[in-house]
């Protein structure tokens, strides 16, 4: 199985205000961060809030002016699904216009093309053609999140990246979201890079998962093997805080 995303030595940083000060101080957020990911798998990604995961996430998709290391990836436009599906979304503009603006920025695709295109995307993520009329604020939160998925797909990437997709639902629509989630990457032979710091969640979707703490990965393996048989104490931890207990058994 060949990668669609390496990472090797990635450093990053940003400037923050000092206290009492007017000068701007060089933070690193990320540490000597490396990893591969394969095409076709959905790899966690799980760590405390401040842990460096959507850092990790910006750096992905070139969003990070200050880093260093390299990055390769098979997919020239991977696209991100955020957690805020209600702040993601322009509300004064239909979810027609929302989801046909990356065909009118990255190709020259009839009005009409464009349309079919957007609706037979709709279908994808579970919502009828008349949702292209609606605002966003007709919407229902999981709803909202269905559109920010179709819209992260109508350039059909290879590589999606959902930074917390589903923290902001219930757990019912939670659900219902990451089954569409396995859904879609089977459809489209998507790789998804998903980060969360709901265990349970990852554990449900995932076939691999990295455990990030203070912008390092301080370990990675197959689920399984993190869950049952973690090896770092802060692997531990999480999981006697989410309170899974089964690990070490098989």
């Amino acid at each position: 199985m060949s990668s669609i995303l390496s990472v090797k030595d990635l450093n990053c940083f940003y400037k923050k205000e000092s206290p009492g000060s007017m000068r701007r101080k060089r933070v690193q957020i990320l540490h000597d961060v490396s990893f591969t990911m394969e095409q076709g798998e959905i790899l966690g990604l799980v760590g405390e809030s401040g842990s460096g995961k959507s850092t990790l996430a910006k750096a992905v998709l070139n969003m990070v002016p200050d880093k260093s290391g390299t990055i390769g990836c098979e997919d020239a436009y991977p696209q991100m699904v955020f957690q805020d599906p209600y702040g993601s979304l322009n509300p004064a503009k239909t979810i027609g216009w929302i989801l046909e603006e990356p065909l009118k920025n990255r190709s020259r695709m009839p009005k009409e093309e464009r349309r079919r295109n957007a609706a037979e995307m709709l279908s994808h993520v579970g919502l009828d053609e008349k949702f292209l009329e609606r605002f966003p604020g007709e919407l229902s939160g999981g709803q909202r999140q269905r559109v920010c998925i179709a819209a992260a797909l109508m350039l059909r990437p290879k590589l999606l990246i959902a930074d917390e997709p589903v923290s902001a639902l219930d757990v019912t629509i939670q659900a219902q979201v990451l089954k569409l989630l396995f859904s879609l990457k089977q459809d489209f032979g998507l790789s998804i890079l998903f980060i969360s710091h709901d265990l349970r969640v990852v554990y449900q979707l995932c076939d691999r998962v990295m455990i990030m703490q203070g912008g390092r990965i301080v370990e990675m393996g197959r689920s399984d093997d993190i869950y049952f048989r973690p090896q770092h104490p802060y692997t531990k931890q999480l999981l006697d805080a989410a309170g899974i207990q089964a690990y070490g058994e098989k």
